[in-house]
């Protein structure tokens, strides 16, 4: 196995002129441009007192300075730690504390919210830690105990001391050999009192990229839409790190993606493939396709052998225009939740070319895929990567749902600090487990049944943990205990109140809906956008209980 790392070496000097990264409709950077900030980076972590090993923690929102600061922590030897810019401030700082980073290197935004919300004091606790550097500008954001010296000017005339002819491709020297240093540490959650930092060896992020090099179509000239979080694993193993290592040009959309304006960039840019989550696929194919589908007259036509297949092959040419006409080469990939029935069953009748595959941020992330032209409906595709095995615990692994695990050198070595979660997640014999339950078939695909965890995946493929939710809720006054579940618009936080409590506070039982759904929604401006409560629910009897005391959430939907 090659190091992810080498690949870059090689493509940055192979594609030293071509594009590289774009904001779409801003800036564009070749590859040499990454080049030369990568070295840049590395004289800021030098000068500043940042060793190989160290953890930099990254938090900005999705852009090509996101991905030249992620490139310029790990070509450096430094552990990458990203953070969803939709954290909460409070917990930005927690997670930098937690993953013992000595240095945030962050976005306009995020240092205006960490400054908003008054947190920025939090980071002087933290034990040697320098401070903030703006990915924008390279100003120090803040400086701890005057331990960052070099920025800003400074570190524009120490680079140019160092590269006083600029940086050249002989300079560039990022190949590596050492597959299992630590290359990464991934939060997927950050409002827990111990959430989980995933720790990914360098072998973990290369498996990934050798089985994507294998099996997806890419090369010099081919373009690509980024409309994921980069800071999630499945967009940045698959929208940048492996188009990066084939020479393509990475355009990276930094709004939020609203259909409109996406179908608007996507037929500018015309990507090769298109990585999504199901809520975007399903917006666009209830809109367009669905209603004409099921008008009487259409259903009468497709029934009509000879006209079925001319109506279903335009209505499918006139989709992949919608996604700029060359999607077909590599397909839409959709990962993060089920589709619906509906729309797969019509992007399967017209031979529409996408691809539902399953990962997890602890298999960096894939563990089963099929291209798109021998997918089957409903699966998650085969398991078929060289680098990961998977099983089902169960007697008829095809036909009785058990927990799917995985074992392979694309797997987490662990949780970063946490011994107990670790030692949880592995059966005996040393295999992961996932905590979602399925079977799987002769031709090793993978059919999802359920979840014997209690994480949510909403529909635009956000983890959500249900627990870290509720543990706010039951600290709102007059909470007896609560329930968030995952429902079609959104979550929903069932509410167990005190009664008691609220009738010696001399609160009516009519009043009991509006003081708790106020407070409970109140909570919002603590939750990442992903995790928002959209509607509260009194119940009106305590939940059912297990023996242990523990509610049993399946009666509950």
């Amino acid at each position: 196995m090659k190091h992810f790392l080498t690949y870059i070496d090689e493509s940055i000097k192979e594609h030293w002129n071509a594009p590289a990264l774009t904001n779409y409709g801003a800036n564009t950077y070749t590859y040499g441009d990454v080049a030369s900030l990568i070295e840049k980076y590395h004289v800021l972590f030098e000068k500043n007192g940042i060793s190989s090993g160290d953890k930099v923690a990254l938090c900005a929102k999705s852009s090509a300075e996101w991905c030249i600061a992620y490139f310029s922590i790990v070509t450096y030897d430094a552990v990458a730690v990203p953070l969803l810019a939709d954290f909460h401030p409070s917990n930005i700082v927690d997670l930098v504390k937690l993953s013992d980073s000595r240095m945030l290197l962050a976005d306009d935004a995020i240092v205006a919210g960490l400054k908003r919300d008054s947190v920025m004091s939090g980071f002087e606790n933290i034990n040697e830690f320098c401070g903030i550097v703006n990915i924008k500008n390279f100003n120090a954001e803040l400086n701890c105990s005057d331990r960052l010296s070099v920025v800003g000017e400074e570190l524009d005339k120490a680079f140019k001391t160092r590269f006083p002819n600029g940086v050249t491709v002989k300079r560039v020297n990022y190949a590596k050999n050492n597959l299992d240093a630590i290359a990464v540490i991934s939060y997927t959650s950050g409002t827990s009192s111990s959430p989980k930092g995933v720790i990914l060896p360098a072998r973990a992020i290369s498996a990934n990229l050798e089985y994507a090099r294998m099996k997806m179509p890419a090369k010099e000239g081919y373009t690509i839409l980024s409309i994921l979080p980069l800071a999630h694993i499945f967009g940045q193993a698959f929208d940048f790190i492996f188009p990066f290592s084939k020479g393509c040009h990475i355009y990276i959309y930094t709004e939020k993606p609203i259909p409109s304006r996406l179908l608007k960039a996507l037929s500018e840019v015309k990507p090769f493939m298109f990585l999504t989550v199901p809520l975007l696929v399903e917006k666009i194919f209830n809109a367009n396709v669905i209603p004409v589908l099921r008008k009487p007259l259409m259903r009468f036509l497709l029934m009509i052998p000879g006209l079925r297949g001319l109506i279903l092959g335009k209505i499918r040419q006139k989709l992949l225009a919608v996604f700029g006409g060359n999607v077909q080469q590599g397909g839409l990939l959709i990962g993060g939740a089920a589709v619906s029935k509906d729309v797969e069953a019509a992007m399967s009748s017209m031979k529409f070319p996408y691809v539902i595959g399953y990962g997890m941020t602890e298999c960096a992330p894939l563990v089963s895929y099929t291209r798109w032209q021998d997918f089957t409906p409903r699966t998650c595709g085969a398991v078929a990567h060289p680098y990961v095995n998977a099983r089902i615990d169960s007697e008829d692994p095809a036909n009785i749902p058990g927990e799917i695990q995985i074992k392979g050198e694309a797997v987490t070595i662990g949780y970063y600090k946490n011994e107990e979660a670790t030692k949880a997640s592995y059966t005996a014999d040393g295999w992961f487990k996932t905590g979602d339950m399925g079977t799987i078939d002769a031709k090793e695909n993978i059919v999802i049944r359920g979840r014997c965890k209690n994480m949510i995946l909403t529909a635009n493929g956000q983890n959500v943990y249900p627990e870290e939710i509720e543990e706010l809720v039951n600290a709102i006054p007059y909470v007896l205990e609560s329930l968030i579940v995952g429902r079609k618009h959104g979550l929903v936080a069932l509410v167990v109140p005190n009664a008691d409590a609220m009738k010696e506070a001399g609160i009516a039982e009519e009043e009991y809906q509006k003081t708790i759904t106020d407070s409970v929604l109140s909570l919002n401006a603590k939750l990442p956008v992903y995790s928002k409560i959209t509607a509260c629910e009194i119940m009106k009897e305590p939940f059912e209980k297990t023996p242990k005391l523990s509610i049993k959430r399946f009666m509950y939907k």
